[in-house]
């Protein structure tokens, strides 16, 4: 940008700031609207593209000290000199600065040559780089963990990276500035890595909490008992069976689920099947047949059968 279009450009109102704003009151407002006009955050929106390059030449000039003074002053010249010749023949804008350069009988004055007293033409504002997409595989265990990895960027570079623990599947995480350089010196994109999570064969996740299926005996789901459950850690905890548990029914553990990076931890869900032996011994049906005998005509699916008839 040239100096001269200074005169034309309030930085202080494109980035909505008095003068005397401090350098981190500065930031924090450039920061906020380059997150809300960023053309990422605006796909296919010229206006916000727009929006955001006069954002960053606002920004540009204005947290560097001495650009800040030279516009400043700039600015200050320039609104004392936009007066326009009166009846009386008094000095115009050219005028003023004519006499500057040898006046009218020299060569035409240059609005260039007086800025160049302040630093002379100034450059485009720096554009960030383009961010960059990579993919990482976890196992289930890192997933619900975190884990740290190495990843191989565009430009042949090895990023070394945490993931967070309780990364969902298909999760993408933005690691920022690992991304491609800015060719003008602007700040370099991000790094963005999409994970996908490997199936473990005992865990599944619902959310942030875990789950299980476990088989129990017809004997320990009828009198109820104490089984270990497996825990993601590899040892095991004690639950509870309740005499007459059926199978389907799920019993929780507190706490023993996924705990992430922020948030509370999930539990552990048990979801009970009542296994049932595909061969018995001669000894164990006669048991299973002295069974039905003491149970008689129990029919477990006769309130089921009921509703179907009543709902046709």
């Amino acid at each position: 940008m040239a100096s001269q279009d200074w005169l034309d450009k309030d930085f202080y109102a494109v980035l909505g700031v008095s003068k005397d704003v401090s350098a981190d009151e500065l930031k924090k407002k450039y920061r906020k609207l380059a997150r809300t006009n960023h053309p990422d955050s605006n796909p296919n929106d010229p206006k916000a593209e727009e929006k955001f390059k006069e954002i960053s030449e606002a920004y540009t000039v204005l947290s560097d000290p001495t650009q800040r003074a030279e516009y400043d002053s700039v600015r200050a010249m320039g609104s004392g000199a936009r007066f326009s010749p009166g009846a009386g023949g008094g000095q115009g804008f050219e005028d003023l600065f004519g006499g500057m350069f040898g006046g009218a009988g020299g060569r035409q004055s240059n609005v260039n040559d007086i800025f160049s007293m302040f630093g002379g033409q100034q450059q485009a504002a720096p554009r960030g780089g383009r961010d960059i997409k990579a993919r990482t595989r976890l196992t289930f265990s890192q997933a619900i963990n975190g884990a740290t990895v190495s990843l191989r960027t565009a430009e042949g570079s090895t990023v070394r990276t945490k993931i967070p623990a309780g990364v969902h599947d298909g999760a993408t995480i933005r690691i920022r500035g690992k991304g491609e350089r800015s060719r003008n010196g602007g700040q370099p994109g991000d790094l963005l890595v999409t994970v996908s999570v490997e199936k473990h064969p005992v865990f599944g996740r619902d959310g942030n909490n875990l789950t299980v299926t476990l088989p129990v005996t017809f004997a320990e789901a009828a009198l109820g008992a104490s089984i270990d459950v497996p825990t993601l850690s590899g040892d095991t905890v004690r639950v509870k069976v309740a005499p007459g548990t059926r199978s389907g029914q799920t019993l929780r553990v507190k706490g023993r689920g996924v705990v992430p990076a922020k948030g509370p931890a999930g539990d552990l869900l048990v979801k009970v099947e009542v296994a049932v032996p595909e061969r018995l011994t001669v000894e164990a049906r006669e048991a299973v047949e002295r069974l039905a005998e003491v149970l008689g005509d129990d029919d477990p699916r006769a309130d089921i059968l009921a509703k179907a008839r009543v709902a046709s």
